[in-house]
């Protein structure tokens, strides 16, 4: 029979010796670069935190400038805004993002109306312009009274004193309650006719003396009424844009309440929906607006 051919042993500790000994400059020059990789990796990790940690390219809360802040807005708007988007920590001046996070945290605070402008800046700064809303009228509320602009969105009446809130139109006959958060429409047609009244009456409102518009309790299209001391009323009809076809547009209206404000009150009802006896009278020229006739 024949023998199978024996297969030789190898020492494989003598192999892998051999091959260390044959290989041990190469081996060793992998080791150095391995070695030198995972230390430059640990170096520029450590550079690399204190890099996106300096002040020069990180946005802090007191580089933010902010611009548009009406005076009638007693909060601190900035850090609010800022606060309620989870801003007020550092924030990286290189995100392409950020232009538009402090946007829609600015946008997003019950006060503002729109955002003009966001700019960012080296060193780490940014300047946000904004444009505020502006109250125009206190609705009466069970508990209270609840700020509005002049389209009827609900402003935070915590930046209102008693005396401050004293001084603006009152809308009575609102038997609604606001049907969001502030910032947020107050969503009854009621207080949005309110506020545009309130709006377009402005300072005459103070200077004749009235104290509250409410909606007259009737039948057919909504109509509105100024009262102020137990002596006046001034019956003021459709709130401005919705006037008929037969009722003097709000101009005319609002030009009537200028006259009145310019000269004693008027004891009794003044109804604004007819036409006055003196509403078609030009106003009296003075002396030097007086023509000269020719010779």
């Amino acid at each position: 029979m024949r023998r199978g051919r024996q297969i030789p042993e190898v020492d494989l500790h003598e192999g892998s010796g051999g091959f260390v000994a044959e290989h041990r400059a190469g081996l060793a020059a992998v080791a150095v670069a391995v070695a030198a990789s995972v230390a430059g990796w640990s170096v520029w990790s450590r550079v690399a935190e204190m890099t996106r940690s300096h002040p020069d390219v990180v946005l802090r809360p007191e580089a933010v400038e902010l611009i548009g802040q009406a005076p009638w807005v007693r909060c601190d708007l900035k850090a609010e805004a800022l606060r309620n988007a989870s801003l007020d920590g550092g924030l990286p001046l290189d995100d392409p993002e950020l232009p538009r996070r402090l946007a829609r945290a600015f946008d997003m605070h019950p006060w503002v109306a729109r955002i003009v402008s966001v700019q960012l800046r080296h060193p780490a700064a940014a300047t946000v312009e904004v444009v505020c809303r502006e109250p125009v009228a206190m609705v009466a509320v069970k508990g209270g009274l609840l700020a509005v602009d002049a389209e009827g969105v609900v402003l935070p009446s915590a930046d209102f004193s008693a005396e401050s809130a004293a001084r603006y139109p009152r809308l009575a006959g609102v038997n609604s309650s606001p049907q969001g958060p502030e910032g947020s429409p107050w969503g009854d047609p009621v207080v949005e006719e309110g506020a545009v009244l309130a709006a377009a009456i402005g300072p005459e409102w103070e200077q004749l003396g009235l104290q509250e518009c409410r909606p007259v309790v009737g039948v057919g299209p909504r109509k509105w009424e100024l009262v102020g001391p137990p002596t006046r009323s001034i019956l003021f009809g459709s709130a401005p844009g919705r006037e008929p076809a037969d009722e003097p547009a709000a101009a005319a209206k609002i030009a009537r309440l200028r006259r009145l404000a310019a000269r004693p009150a008027e004891e009794g009802r003044v109804d604004l929906m007819h036409p006055a006896a003196d509403d078609g009278r030009e106003p009296e020229k003075s002396d030097a607006q007086r023509s000269i006739p020719s010779p």
